[in-house]
């Protein structure tokens, strides 16, 4: 019986299809896609195995010792965890890198354990992925983005949210977008941010959505980059100003960088590991940047921190900490931002408070 096959990668990234990735760990941490979901056909220790005695010996001996490293019982388990993941998503289809022999016997297994016919992706990953890449350089041309900037702490990330009609770099990235930027978690691959950000655009343009509200970033958004036709894009975009005084921009700093993400460590690692981390992140993101700020102000911040941190830690007085970011806004980033703001002026088209802000893009532009 010849199993199926699908090719309508477009409908697939739609709705969300769920999708079984029968490849090797490695191969699904360097690249894969929201909805999937890794249970391979062979482990890294087997792929590199049968990939060397494919070399030494050829295809037939490697797909010998496959059928000899996955004997009867791990046959058993993975072809278990394969069935679980069909009757939880019977709508879903599964692939391996090109849509070849470890797809098709997947596939045949699954049918052969439960007589389900789950389709395979004509082509696989490398099909699905270059759908992706084409797609967003169709997106980069087709998209007619507005660009929020606003100096740092001005409260971006806080009106993105309020808007419908938007791409969340921050977010696709999971990273904040400043040297203290790094979330607890690992940010996605360079693939994984490309492979989201492309779907992401692509719904909406099926849904004849191309006015898009993106927050102003540099090209590198933590260890990961935007995509050149994207940069190209937004640089060529009106740019609408985010205004808020000193004091808001330090409230807002501190609520995201101190309040949020010392809770986002303590969930993940505990109270003591999660404030330490914490804690030496910060001091290991001001090293980053401490020779733009000079030796001597440097230093002074470090102590600056040092002393919040363990008045943070040791007697809950966690408001220590605002002397530093209002010295850092106001005495690094701002100068940066003007520097920077300088260069693009031109495309400016509007600015504002966030009430103001929001009111311009809903009137005057028709962002929902």
């Amino acid at each position: 019986m010849e199993l199926p096959q699908v090719d309508n990668y477009q409908q697939l990234f739609l709705n969300d299809t769920p999708l079984l990735d029968v490849r090797a760990p490695v191969e699904f941490a360097q690249g894969a896609f929201p909805a999937a979901k890794n249970l391979p056909l062979i482990n890294d220790a087997e792929r590199h195995a049968i990939g060397i005695r494919y070399k030494e010996m050829g295809q037939e001996q490697a797909i010998e010792l496959g059928h000899e490293l996955v004997n009867a019982e791990i046959k058993e388990q993975r072809v278990n965890d394969w069935t679980a993941f069909t009757r939880q998503h019977p709508d879903g289809v599964l692939y391996c890198f090109r849509g070849g022999m470890r797809s098709r016997i997947s596939q045949q297994w699954i049918y052969d354990e439960t007589g389900v016919v789950y389709p395979r992706v004509k082509g696989g990953y490398k099909a699905l992925r270059r759908y992706l890449i084409d797609e967003l350089e169709i997106s980069a041309a087709e998209i007619r983005p507005i660009v929020l900037s606003g100096r740092t702490g001005s409260g971006k990330t806080i009106l993105l949210k309020l808007i419908h009609d938007k791409i969340d770099l921050e977010s696709i990235f999971n990273h904040r977008g400043s040297a203290f930027g790094k979330h607890v978690t690992p940010q996605p691959s360079q693939i994984d941010v490309e492979n989201q950000l492309s779907i992401e655009l692509l719904k909406f343009r099926k849904n004849n959505i191309y006015k898009l509200l993106l927050e102003d970033e540099a090209v590198a958004i933590g260890s990961r980059r935007l995509p050149d036709s994207i940069v190209e894009t937004m640089r060529q975009s009106p740019l609408i100003i985010l205004e808020a005084g000193a004091d808001e921009r330090v409230a807002n700093i501190f609520n995201e960088y101190i309040t949020q993400a010392l809770a986002e460590h303590q969930a993940m690692l505990g109270e003591a590991q999660g404030f330490n981390t914490w804690a030496n992140g910060l001091l290991t993101a001001l090293e980053k940047i401490q020779r733009r700020l000079g030796g001597a102000h440097s230093k002074a911040i470090k102590s600056v921190m040092e002393y919040a941190i363990n008045m943070h830690r040791n007697c809950a007085e966690p408001d220590h900490h605002k002397v530093w970011i209002r010295s850092l806004l106001l005495e690094y980033y701002d100068p940066m931002y003007d520097y920077q703001l300088d260069k693009k002026t031109e495309r400016v088209v509007f600015r504002g408070t966030q009430d103001e802000v929001l009111n311009y893009l809903i009137q005057q532009q028709g962002v929902r």
